[in-house]
């Protein structure tokens, strides 16, 4: 497909000249082009006079004498170190082809068919890195992943424990509150029973001598063994677990009550205590007396505590208020020393106490005992200012409501 076609004439004043023409000599530059080599490097055809047969980059033009010595003729593939043109060391090989005039060449530079295998490397070593990168983030990932979990798992852990701990010394406490109670009651009993016999003795005689003073004695003595029973019943309430007995209650009566029982300690601290009710419409609300008393109690006990630390006159004001139809609550608010935010946080944990002659299980209980009954307890306190406790309870105790 490679044809030269010259012919010769003479033009103008005799003078001789040559037309020469090439046909179709794009097709060997297409079969070169068709090899891919990037440059610097180049391929091209010569013929056995070392004329260019196809366009070079570095060694002529097209028809032209190559810069590269014609090589000596080979059946196979040659390939040897030559020097460049410009002084470069270059990779030359060549072969013969078969049937024809030409020569195919092939000049490689030793920089440029590294330049490859340089960026293979340069590849293997980012992939390298970025793999490191990717694996150590997941490695860190799972890490901080499985010591999260582990933390959780010991933190539940712990939890558990101490729920154990504390029901453990709860166990203890009621084994210690049975035996104080038995202790108390058994001569209560038999006080109770003296007293009531020489009521009788004092009534049904006629004669008996100083019959309205004793009368008033025995029923002074009656009177304290009944607050005695009362005190070891709420005695054995704080440490162990009594069965809710549902029934309606008032809670305005239910507040004077508690009052009652403290009246006399909170008259010699020099406290004042002050009922307030914002809701004349407030409702019955069906739920346990005697853990709502609990809960009272403990909250009173935790204010009056609380004031006498502070050494000055107090006042605790109780609040009842209605919480839309279905709730109601109570408020218990004083004006002591107050609680820092950071014991803020824990003051309803078990054993936690700021006190040194606390027990730290008060606020623990009455946390438990609310939530038992379906209600909620808030807090909210400034050191310097005081302490408020908001219980807010259902009116009609929630069958799901669980004590923990």
């Amino acid at each position: 497909p490679h044809f030269v076609i010259a012919v010769a004439r003479k033009w103008g004043a005799g003078k001789p000249c040559v037309l020469r023409a090439t046909i179709d000599s794009d097709i060997l530059a297409q079969q070169i082009r068709s090899l891919n080599i990037e440059p610097p490097s180049e391929a091209f055809l010569i013929n056995r006079e070392g004329v260019l047969q196809t366009p070079s980059r570095n060694q002529g033009n097209l028809l032209e004498k190559s810069h590269v010595d014609v090589p000596p003729y080979s059946e196979q593939w040659v390939v040897r170190e030559a020097g460049g043109s410009s002084g470069k060391t270059s990779i030359l090989g060549y072969a013969y082809i078969n049937s024809s005039p030409f020569i195919l060449i092939i000049i490689k530079y030793p920089a440029t068919s590294l330049a490859n295998w340089f960026n293979l490397k340069r590849g293997l070593w980012l992939f390298l890195i970025f793999s490191m990168i990717v694996t150590v983030l997941i490695i860190m990932t799972m890490a901080t992943y499985m010591v999260s979990r582990i933390r959780e798992a010991d933190s539940h852990r712990a939890m558990v424990l101490h729920k154990v701990e504390y029901q453990a010394k709860m166990a203890s406490l009621g084994r210690m509150a049975a035996g104080v109670a038995h202790e108390i009651n058994n001569p209560m009993a038999i006080i109770n029973e003296k007293a009531g016999m020489l009521k009788d003795i004092a009534t049904f005689k006629d004669d008996f001598s100083y019959k309205d003073k004793t009368l008033q004695l025995v029923d002074s003595i009656l009177h304290s063994v009944e607050r005695c029973s009362r005190i070891t019943h709420r005695l054995l309430g704080f440490a162990k677990y009594i069965d809710v007995k549902i029934e309606a209650i008032d809670m305005d009566i239910l507040v004077k009550e508690v009052i009652g029982f403290l009246e006399v300690e909170a008259n010699y601290r020099n406290i004042e205590i002050k009922v307030d009710v914002l809701d004349d419409n407030i409702p019955t609300i069906k739920s346990d007396r005697g853990q709502l008393q609990q809960v009272l109690l403990n909250m009173l006990n935790n204010s009056l505590n609380a004031l006498a630390e502070s050494g000055r006159d107090g006042r605790i004001l109780i609040t009842l208020n209605s919480e839309g139809p279905d709730h109601v609550s109570v408020t218990i608010e004083d004006n002591g020393p107050g609680i820092s935010k950071e014991n803020l946080t824990h003051i309803f944990e078990p054993f936690y106490t700021t006190r040194s002659n606390g027990t730290g299980l008060g606020l623990s209980i009455t946390y438990g005992i609310v939530e038992k009954l379906g209600g909620q307890i808030e807090t909210k306190s400034e050191v310097g200012v005081g302490t408020s406790f908001k219980v807010t309870l259902p009116v009609k105790k929630q069958n799901s409501g669980s004590g923990s």
